[in-house]
C-alpha cells in the first residue's frame, strides 16, 4: 500500500528543510510532497501544469499551507481548496510565522481546519510537528477521497 501524501505548500526552503528534518525525528513516515508556491499547489491539488495527468484519486490526507507565499497567497490558496468539491474536506492545517489578527481569523472562516504559528526554536518545532503527526495522521480520521467522475 502507498503511503499517505502530506502536502506542505512552502516556499522557505530552510523551512522545508526543517519540516522534513522534524517529520523525520518523529517517525513521520508518510510521503511529503512539497509546492514551492501557491500556483504550484493547486497545479497539484488538480492535476494542472507541471502535474498535469497525475492521478487524482490520490489525494493528500493533510495540507500544511504557509500563509507567505509567492505567485499566489496561502489565502487564495485555501479559499479555491474549499471552494471545489475535490478538495473541500483535506484538512488544511495553516502553518506560518504570521502574527497577524486579519490573517487568524480569515484562515478559520475560510475554512481551516487549525493556525499553528511556527516555533522559530528547532526542538519547539520538532514537538509542534509531532503533535501534528501525532493528532492529524494517526489520530484524526480523514474523510473519503471526493472524485468527480
Amino acid at each position: 500500500m502507498d503511503k499517505e501524501i502530506i502536502l506542505l505548500v512552502e516556499d522557505n526552503q530552510d523551512d522545508v528543510l526543517l519540516t522534513k528534518r522534524a517529520f523525520k525525528k518523529s517517525n513521520i513516515l508518510n510521503e511529503l510532497v512539497v509546492a514551492n508556491d501557491g500556483v504550484e499547489a493547486l497545479d497539484y491539488l488538480f492535476g494542472t501544469g507541471t502535474y498535469d495527468g497525475r492521478d487524482l484519486s490520490i489525494m493528500p490526507i493533510l495540507i500544511l499551507l504557509d500563509l507567505r507565499l509567492p505567485k499566489l497567497d496561502g489565502i487564495d490558496v485555501l479559499r479555491r481548496i474549499r471552494t471545489d468539491e475535490r478538495t473541500k474536506l483535506i484538512p488544511v492545517v495553516v502553518l506560518t510565522t504570521s502574527k497577524e489578527q486579519k490573517d487568524l481569523i480569515e484562515s478559520y472562516s475560510l475554512g481551516a481546519n487549525s493556525y499553528i504559528r511556527k516555533p522559530v526554536d528547532f526542538d519547539q518545532f520538532v514537538q509542534a510537528v509531532r503533535q501534528l503527526g501525532l493528532y492529524w495522521v494517526l489520530l484524526n480520521e480523514p474523510p473519503p477521497v471526493i472524485r468527480r467522475d
